[in-house]
């Protein structure tokens, strides 16, 4: 992470974001304040670019200070996929700039759609035509980064006349969409992370990002998953280096857990770079499942290794206050949707098909 400014914001205010006692719209405004949003967009559309990859970099660089303030960009850079992904120009046009800058907030609200991609559950939104777009009716039941100064969010869409799913940009001032107070987490406050209910709300044909989600989903799910990788390589790279500044140096069993446990890390992050780099985990999801398993399992080992070297200096309010925030984002970053648990049980439906 370029911007020392931002880095020192975080290193502020990690613990406000985390307790909510730091105002949400705040948090956006610094991420696209550092230009960390432009990573990996094409320069012809408003970014700085590269690849995803540099995107899931960034992200790790911010969960290195704040899982919180990664969550918040994972949920607008991956929105800004969805967009570079659409065929809908129009659309990335109008809304883009916007994103980029953080002048509107977007918010994925993919994480229902994932799960049915893999058979986990229906899709929790309907549509029925009407005129020339449909009215939405359903509940998303936990959405981050919906900023109250405004958002759009996309979801996935079952059409109620027995059509192809589809996947659309709802933005907040569509008539009939209620989102919920905050919900109120054991962390990561500062995320506005909330429920949208869907009262007949309509919404015309040029909010369609695409309109086969069967297509769509598979197409954006290795960014969706790899850059909220990017949560548990920062938390992980950033609990491995307080182990290092414990040890002060010296040579024990935990400095060789250590090395054991970075050497794991970083193959496991190479994998998943070059992945993203040769497109294969759009026809080979499993594999990036597994390396989503072995990058949460590594951030939960980081973290404990942290704890180790520590000792009771982590339980004194003085000195524990970081490493106490680190184990509670550790303990989240296994139910980010899609959970370890519905990888593993998708693992196992596609091992038991096979």
């Amino acid at each position: 992470m370029q911007d020392c400014a931002f880095r020192h914001w975080l290193d502020a205010n990690a613990e406000a974001i985390d307790r909510g006692l730091c105002e949400p719209q705040q948090v956006l405004a610094q991420i696209a304040e550092s230009q960390l949003l432009r990573i990996g967009v094409d320069p012809a559309l408003g970014g700085t670019g590269g690849h995803v990859t540099d995107a899931v970099e960034a992200i790790a660089a911010i969960a290195s200070r704040s899982l919180a303030a990664a969550f918040v960009c994972w949920g607008q850079r991956a929105f800004i996929e969805y967009l570079l992904h659409s065929p809908n120009q129009p659309l990335r046009e109008r809304l883009l700039p916007r994103l980029l800058t953080g002048e509107l907030a977007g918010a994925t609200g993919l994480s229902n759609a994932m799960k049915f991609l893999s058979g986990i559950e229906a899709l929790q939104v309907r549509g029925r035509p009407a005129g020339d777009g449909w009215h939405l009716e359903g509940r998303l039941h936990w959405v981050t980064n919906l900023r109250k100064s405004g958002f759009v969010v996309a979801a996935a869409i079952e059409d109620e006349a027995g059509g192809t799913p589809f996947v659309l940009a709802i933005p907040s001032e569509a008539h009939g969409l209620e989102r919920s107070d905050d919900l109120q987490l054991m962390g990561l406050q500062s995320s506005n992370t909330a429920a949208l209910a869907f009262h007949q709300v309509p919404l015309a044909r040029d909010w369609l990002l695409h309109e086969n989600a069967r297509e769509f989903l598979p197409r954006v799910r290795p960014a969706f998953l790899a850059l909220q990788c990017g949560m548990a390589i920062g938390l992980a790279r950033r609990a491995l280096d307080e182990v290092q500044a414990h040890l002060h140096g010296r040579t024990s069993f935990l400095d060789e857990a250590r090395q054991v446990l970075s050497e794991r890390l970083e193959n496991t992050v190479s994998e998943l770079k070059q992945g993203l780099l040769d497109g294969r985990f759009q026809q080979q999801p499993a594999a990036l499942f597994k390396l989503r398993i072995i990058l949460a399992e590594s951030a939960a080992d980081a973290v404990q290794l942290e704890l180790q070297a520590s000792g009771g200096k982590a339980y004194l309010s003085e000195y524990g206050e970081g490493f106490a925030r680190r184990w509670r984002e550790s303990a989240f970053v296994p139910i980010v949707t899609p959970s370890l648990v519905q990888l593993r049980a998708e693992l196992q439906r596609q091992a038991g098909a096979a």
